[in-house]
């Protein structure tokens, strides 16, 4: 007579957490299939029947019984092992990293993926996943300003303590423009590329229909914006645009301006003769980023102009005073960030920054 399998007993929340693994969607068949059958055992029944259910051999059925009796939930996962050898281990790394280092192939700016691969003699793919695991991008290039301006340290303190602590019952307005803006007309569309994926696609050829000039006011309490377009980038527009900015603002609060270290934007004697209580603060040389109208300005062009169609220079402008009114009605303020970049940086080598 055969002998009958002990029972199988659990807790409570083991029963739940082998529930849920036996009903998951997202974890490994195999371990979705090795709970099936774990929990088919604490239902009580037959392993012959759980083996035919789940077309295994009653053996399988045994094996992970067991294994979930002597280690629990962690049983049903594989053991750790050995495998094979890694092929391209530490030694290939190194190899990778310090050639980095050295003057590129004749011919070429810099290293790139088949290049590494060829002097070293290795596959092109074990190059690029080295890459990819070191998070070291060969093609992708960043820079950033160094500004020389002998007030930098106190011109960035003092926009910075706006930023963070402005005066009491007073306004802190950033101010900018963007010249240029061009009206082109070319066709736009979607195209899926060979991979399969579907982009946002527009023709090469376009047509010119002039150009808006864009002044634009960002207040970094409420974070809503303001913009005026014109045809020219004169003082005199600018100083029109801040006619009609400081019309809103009552003249008993303090307005302090943000502004660009701009020729236009600097003469304004005559602005603060008419308004006392307006106060202007202009960037550091090379520093236009501590103006934070410059954050509102990128997101703009993003949503607006990247890739759009027009017909004419009304169009454009229609579609400027469109973006304003629609983000007017979602004006939120922008954390203003910035990460500390070092021109000793460049010295730096990959070598260094990967150990």
């Amino acid at each position: 007579m055969s002998k009958s399998a002990p029972i199988l007993v659990c807790s409570e929340q083991q029963r739940a957490e082998i529930v849920d693994l036996a009903s998951s969607q997202t974890e490994d068949a195999r371990i979705v299939e090795r709970a099936k059958m774990v929990l088919g055992c604490l239902d009580g029944k037959p392993m012959v029947r759980i083996a035919s259910e789940m077309g295994v051999r009653p053996n399988t059925v045994i094996v992970w019984r067991k294994r979930f009796m002597q280690y629990g939930i962690a049983g049903l996962r594989d053991l750790p092992r050995s495998g094979k050898p890694a092929l391209y281990g530490a030694e290939f790394r190194r190899q990778v990293l310090e050639l980095l280092e050295t003057p590129p192939p004749k011919g070429q700016d810099c290293w790139d993926g088949p290049s590494v691969a060829k002097r070293l003699k290795v596959s092109d793919d074990a190059v690029w996943r080295l890459l990819r695991k070191e998070r070291i991008c060969l093609s992708r290039q960043r820079s950033w300003s160094i500004s020389t301006d002998p007030e930098f340290v106190a011109k960035a303190a003092d926009i910075v303590g706006l930023y963070l602590s402005p005066p009491e019952n007073a306004l802190v307005i950033c101010v900018v423009e963007k010249p240029g803006i061009q009206a082109l007309e070319r066709s736009t569309g979607y195209v899926q590329t060979t991979d399969g994926k579907v982009a946002r696609g527009y023709k090469n050829t376009y047509k010119h229909h002039g150009t808006l000039n864009l002044f634009a006011a960002l207040q970094g309490a409420a974070g809503s914006a303001r913009g005026k377009e014109t045809e020219q980038k004169r003082r005199v527009e600018f100083m029109a645009f801040m006619e009609e900015l400081l019309e809103d603002y009552p003249e008993d609060n303090e307005i302090h301006v943000i502004a660009d270290n701009r020729r236009i934007q600097k003469k304004n004697n005559e602005c603060i003769r008419k308004h006392p209580n307006v106060h202007f603060h202009f960037t550091p040389t090379s520093a236009s980023w501590l103006n934070t109208v410059d954050i509102w300005f990128a997101i703009f062009s993003r949503k607006a102009l990247r890739g759009a169609d027009f017909k004419n220079n009304a169009q454009l402008r229609t579609a400027i005073e469109a973006y304003l009114e629609a983000c007017s009605e979602t004006t939120k303020p922008f954390v203003w960030r910035k990460q500390k970049e070092k021109s000793s940086q460049l010295r730096s080598t990959i070598v260094n920054l990967h150990n």
